[in-house]
């Protein structure tokens, strides 16, 4: 009903509503948190792990694989949210951790349910694929002011499927990243590194306890072609890709 009311009502009733909101919030433990996460969104699987833990790389191998029957994505996405994103990320302008938080996820709303998103790949038959999705955010942006903020914008998104989370020793991880060609995003700096992966470590097992969806971690140092078998052992028994 309320947003039927004149504005002046609405805001004031809306602003009341989310300050109470967010005084609970703070007192909410993570493992209380992820209650909100619990709708599945099937034939969608996630590759998740720090910078320079192999996410890309394998997904390019998938995709070699798959052709036609996969939709290979990432986040950011190459939608224009995604772009603006990519290039705070090079760090070309600054904006608060907290405005990051809503621009990754009003960009991941749009990779989800936009025009030719995952909803509709998956619709049309197809396995959608996501290098990173709502578990980078809880550990990125929750290592950097709490969490929140992240899990209020993200828990309305689906889960996906599967999950696949590449674990790696952070020293190894950067030392990829430093060797890697090309310019440095904001969050590749060692510290801040080490901390994330903490970070992620926390946030996977928390979802491990909701068993809502199939968590596979891998060994990210291992090399790359064992680790993409261990991934292809999963995808060649999946039923959309039987039929």
């Amino acid at each position: 009903q309320n947003v039927y009311t004149a504005d002046n009502r609405f805001f004031t009733h809306a602003a009341a509503e989310s300050s109470k909101r967010n005084h609970r919030c703070h007192h909410i433990r993570i493992s209380e948190k992820m209650q909100a996460f619990s709708m599945i969104l099937h034939n969608f699987i996630v590759f998740e792990g720090i910078d320079g833990s192999g996410t890309s790389t394998q997904l390019g191998i998938l995709k070699k694989k798959l052709g036609e029957k996969i939709f290979a994505t990432a986040e950011p996405t190459e939608l224009p949210t995604g772009l603006f994103l990519r290039r705070m990320l090079k760090g070309e302008f600054p904006v608060d951790e907290r405005t990051a938080a809503f621009l990754f996820a009003a960009d991941r709303c749009e990779h989800i349910y936009g025009k030719g998103g995952i909803t509709e790949h998956v619709q049309n038959g197809k396995i959608a694929v996501s290098d990173r999705y709502i578990f980078s955010t809880l550990a990125y942006q929750s290592a950097s002011f709490g969490d929140d903020i992240p899990h209020l914008v993200n828990s309305a998104f689906p889960l996906p499927e599967a999950l696949f989370y590449f674990r790696i020793d952070p020293s190894l991880s950067f030392e990829r990243v430093v060797h890697r060609a090309g310019q440095k995003e904001i969050y590749e700096k060692a510290d801040f590194q080490k901390n994330t992966a903490r970070r992620y470590d926390a946030v996977i097992e928390e979802f491990a306890k909701k068993e809502a969806m199939n968590i596979i971690t891998l060994d990210a140092s291992r090399p790359i072609e064992e680790t993409a078998e261990k991934i292809w052992s999963y995808f060649e028994n999946l039923p959309i890709l039987k039929s």
